[in-house]
């Protein structure tokens, strides 16, 4: 069976993370560092240290949670891991697709800190604060979830945004219409649905001004094709064209991160082992939801690397 590395997004930020490895291996505290420098920022500092309010800013956790995944995969690599023997695919969770990229030598560690820096300010500021908002909406599919979307629009953005996992939606838009979703669902049946302490409405049709701040990034931007194929969110598919990749990256500003449909894609495609590199295990756990035969593996302590190489070489 196959084996996809996958990256993780926003919301799997936590202090202290690469702490442990930044101390166990020169290799990780390397990537931190080129990551300081890259943002002309102490970045690690806040990532180790906190406070958790300034880690979880936008701006900051993007180029953050792509350390962390990059510096795994550094330590994986000094340990003889090769990505492109290891692994079939790439994938990774919204900001995680540029980890992805890094992991797969499309980007080097400095060009994507220095884009999420870009996209995390943008989309932070595409839409004033108060004036959007997100909510998960748990226990109806995602053909429902569209409906309720647009039964709360009423001339206003409501959308589906993030399709997680079974039964595990999120929308976005202006506030009040995503309010209505929350009641909307509730009234048809979901298992829950909350609002999320979100700075900013992620993944949808009011992120335009930053989708086109990262079209302007981007077109500096020389990516390299990746050593194993990506699987883009806003494809639930694979890629390796730089081209397309650029458009892609774009597309995923406002788009729906369509991660059930990722893995299942892969899940029907040979794979049958999935590695989330770098913080949390979030992605882990929608694995188990999506793909119940396929085998979730996080790695972000020097023991889960041991562990890993251990069993991809067994």
């Amino acid at each position: 069976m196959a084996t996809a590395f996958t990256f993780p997004g926003q919301g799997s930020q936590a202090v202290g993370m690469g702490k442990e490895l930044a101390d166990a291996f020169p290799e990780a505290k390397a990537v931190f560092d080129e990551v300081d420098d890259a943002l002309d920022q102490k970045l690690s500092a806040i990532m180790w240290n906190g406070p958790d309010a300034e880690l979880t800013l936008t701006a900051n956790a993007q180029p953050a949670l792509m350390a962390v995944s990059l510096a795994t995969m550094r330590v994986l690599e000094a340990k003889g891991l090769d990505l492109s023997a290891s692994a079939s695919f790439v994938a990774g969770h919204s900001l995680g697709e540029y980890s992805a990229l890094a992991a797969a030598g499309s980007l080097d560690v400095a060009t994507a800190a220095r884009l999420l820096r870009v996209r995390g300010n943008a989309m932070q500021t595409a839409v004033p604060v108060g004036q959007g908002g997100m909510a998960a909406l748990l226990g109806l599919e995602f053909d429902q979830v569209r409906e309720v979307a647009a039964e709360a629009a009423q001339g206003e953005v409501c959308e589906a945004a993030n399709d997680n996992a079974p039964g595990q939606v999120v929308v976005s838009g202006h506030l009040a219409a995503v309010e209505r979703a929350v009641e909307i669902a509730k009234a048809r049946g979901a298992r829950r649905a909350v609002m999320l302490p979100v700075s900013a409405p992620f993944h949808c049709s009011l992120m335009s001004p930053a989708a086109d701040a990262m079209a302007s990034a981007l077109a500096d931007v020389a990516i390299k094709a990746p050593a194993v194929p990506l699987v883009a969110n806003v494809l639930a598919g694979p890629t390796s064209d730089p081209g397309d990749i650029s458009r892609r990256l774009v597309e995923q500003v406002t788009g729906t991160v369509r991660w059930r449909e990722s893995v299942t894609w892969l899940a029907e495609n040979g794979v049958g082992t999935f590695v989330e590199v770098g913080a949390g295990k979030v992605l882990t756990g929608m694995v188990k939801r999506i793909a119940k035969e396929a085998k979730g593996i996080a790695v972000n302590t020097p023991q889960d690397i041991d562990g890993l190489i251990e069993a991809l070489n067994a």
